[in-house]
């Protein structure tokens, strides 16, 4: 069920965005009065799931989930039309229009998706707000995982900067998108009242970036132990645990945050303990049997259940420039972790990944909000990936455009049709590599 959740919420997006970006060819290209033959929804080769023609254009929903097109009269695209392309150009066709209006129908799809991406990140402040927790708040400093240790931090401190940069808002993951992304060397924390500096050894660039580190989060909000939910069939439920129960004692050895606990029960697997609780403000000690994963089965209460958070609301006016300059660092990131990606700081096969990466990012439940979000960065993507000069794409398109409008003179049909075809080579074994990539993580765990 979580993936057909996962897969829904991916499905829509695309279609949404595919949609849209085709519409933006479409609608410059009928202005200048260039036939548009097809407007299809995912690719159709062989055969189509749903066509109907309505005047010029015929519309369609293809079969493999891809992308989506629109064949425009007199181009060159994927579907290596050559047969039109042999005949005398007409008064109809995209070849036959000056560069400057191919340039427009061109950079129409990328436009869109641009455009719609900072709409949607408005949109969601607007209708949402902005939900955080202050950082001040978080009375008891962090737990640190495994990960955050070898950074240098440990359980109990309280994060004052990062790189300089005051952390006001806490979210766990800021620090790994900091160091990834932003190469951070240096962050404060206060430690048993007194500041310290910790220096960020450079491999973490690559560690944080790995796929197996990529739900790692490095530290979170320390909070005592108070039982808000069990899992299925917990062995806590079955011994008497109830919700609302702190439970403060392992053995006999005192556990008076959630992660002094996780780290206390780890050596016991399908073993019983003694876990001692507080009830009613009563002390109470009562034998459970671990699973064998050593757990208990006991959801903590989250960190809002004792700190609280704050929503910063937006009027709509607020909201439009607030999301443009959040889709704008958004995409700002995207750049500068490709530029890692180029530099060798961050591997390809570590961080790339196909629709099943992209899908889980959407979350197993869903959550309008986050839906929204994550259509608002693939859209902004999408733009970014499409204006790369690759012949096949729409930067291909507007390379060759530049150029013809810079020289004056217009790449022959036979140049185009090769470029094409080495340029959807080149797309194809993009997607396939990247969802090869996936395929491997899911059977072969690496």
């Amino acid at each position: 069920m979580d993936i057909l959740i996962m897969a829904g919420q991916l499905m829509l997006s695309l279609s949404i965005l595919i949609v849209l970006h085709e519409g933006g060819h479409f609608l410059p290209a009928r202005f200048f009065g260039t036939r548009v033959e097809k407007f299809y929804l995912f690719f159709d080769p062989g055969f189509a799931l749903f066509k109907k023609k309505i005047g010029e254009t015929e519309y369609g929903i293809g079969w493999l989930p891809l992308g989506g097109y629109v064949k425009i009269s007199g181009m060159i695209d994927e579907s290596f039309d050559k047969e039109q392309m042999e005949g005398e150009p007409q008064e109809w066709e995209f070849r036959s229009k000056p560069a400057w209006q191919r340039l427009i129908i061109m950079l129409g799809g990328v436009t869109v998706n641009f455009i719609l991406g900072l709409l949607i990140f408005g949109c969601v402040l607007w209708y949402y707000g902005q939900e955080y927790l202050p950082n001040e708040r978080i009375e008891y400093g962090i737990a640190v995982d495994s990960l955050g240790r070898e950074i240098g931090l440990q359980d109990g401190d309280h994060v004052l900067s990062i790189n300089g940069e005051d952390f006001e808002k806490f979210n766990s993951r800021t620090l790994l998108r900091e160091i990834v992304i932003n190469n951070a060397q240096a962050m404060q924390v206060r430690r048993n009242g007194e500041v310290v500096n910790i220096e960020i050894d450079e491999r973490f660039v690559g560690e944080l970036s790995s796929y197996q580190n990529k739900g790692a989060l490095l530290f979170v909000p320390r909070v005592p132990f108070i039982a808000a939910d069990f899992s299925k069939e917990s062995p806590a439920k079955v011994a008497g645990i109830l919700e609302k129960d702190s439970i403060i004692s392992l053995n006999g050895t005192p556990t008076p945050f959630f992660s002094d606990f996780v780290h206390e029960i780890e050596p016991f697997v399908a073993q019983e303990v003694i876990v001692g609780v507080i009830r009613d403000g009563q002390p109470k000690d009562i034998k459970v049997t671990t699973t064998k994963d050593g757990k208990i089965g006991v959801r903590p209460a989250a960190p809002n259940y004792f700190f609280g958070t704050e929503r910063q609301e937006y009027t709509f006016a607020e909201a439009m420039p607030a999301g443009a300059a959040l889709g704008m660092a958004t995409l700002n990131d995207q750049l500068k972790a490709f530029g890692q990606m180029f530099r060798g700081r961050i591997k390809a096969s570590e961080s790339l990944g196909g629709f099943a990466s992209i899908g889980s990012m959407f979350g197993a439940v869903w959550d309008w909000e986050r839906f929204w979000t994550m259509t608002a960065v693939l859209s902004l993507i999408l733009a970014f990936m499409n204006l790369l000069p690759i012949p096949a794409l729409d930067g291909g398109h507007v390379m060759f455009l530049l150029y013809e409008a810079a020289s004056g003179r217009k790449p022959s049909d036979k140049f185009m049709e090769y470029a094409t075809i080495i340029g959807f080579v080149i797309v194809i074994g993009l997607v396939i590599f990247a969802n090869g990539l996936d395929i491997k993580r899911i059977f072969f765990g690496g």
